[in-house]
């Protein structure tokens, strides 16, 4: 990996940074609202939180897979989708099936063709993150109701699991619980929520997502 931070990168954190603005505003109008996440919302920390993930995430790409450039465009549309995501999981507490469904099956293909410089040409591991991962979290979650683990999440981890393969993808895992932990304690101790609060833990498992691929040797 380059140790410098060149034009391609930055070309990349400004595409990433108008990116994050642009999720932002979608997501205060897309998909449709319900009463309990009206539409419309002005922007705020959500949108500076979009915005420099944005950056950040998309920035650091062409560093992370120089000279690939098969990964560098299926790695920056799929960052470019966690985004959006992760601005609408914020705004609306949801991760839309449009978004999470198609990384699956071009996932799956990337792996077959044995390019994904993540899972190499040793596919059986990466299909096991991809199953075992999200029935791990979704079964433990049915006796509490609908919404203890969401179904966009299950999807989400689907794609992630083929994206960066088992160790990688629970990696990325272990770090969005630890990172969810944080926040949420300090959430508490600061009195922004309530012990009754639902946050969405989309957004935790995106960063955890963004550390595997960027961060993780």
């Amino acid at each position: 990996m380059p140790s410098t931070f060149g034009p391609l990168g930055i070309a990349f954190a400004v595409i990433g940074l108008a990116l994050g603005l642009a999720s932002d505003r979608l997501a205060t109008s897309w998909p449709e609202h319900d009463e309990d996440h009206p539409a419309g919302r002005k922007p705020g920390w959500r949108t500076v939180l979009v915005v420099a993930t944005g950056a950040v995430s998309l920035g650091l790409l062409p560093q992370r897979f120089d000279g690939d450039w098969l990964a560098l465009a299926l790695f920056g549309a799929w960052f470019a989708v966690l985004i959006v995501g992760l601005a609408t999981d914020l705004d609306q507490r949801l991760l839309p099936d449009i978004l999470m469904l198609p990384v699956v099956p071009i996932a799956l293909l990337y792996d077959l063709t044995g390019r994904n410089p993540l899972v190499g040409g040793d596919i059986l591991p990466a299909l096991i993150g991809a199953v075992a991962i999200p029935l791990a979290l979704y079964l433990p979650s049915i006796p509490f109701g609908e919404g203890a683990f969401g179904l966009g999440d299950v999807k989400f981890l689907v794609g992630a699991g083929l994206m960066t393969g088992l160790l990688r993808a629970f990696n990325g895992l272990l770090f969005a619980l630890v990172l969810g932990g944080v926040v949420l304690l300090a959430l508490l101790a600061t009195g922004r929520i309530t012990r009754r609060s639902y946050v969405p833990f989309g957004p935790f498992l995106i960063f955890g997502a963004f550390w595997a691929v960027l961060i993780r040797p």
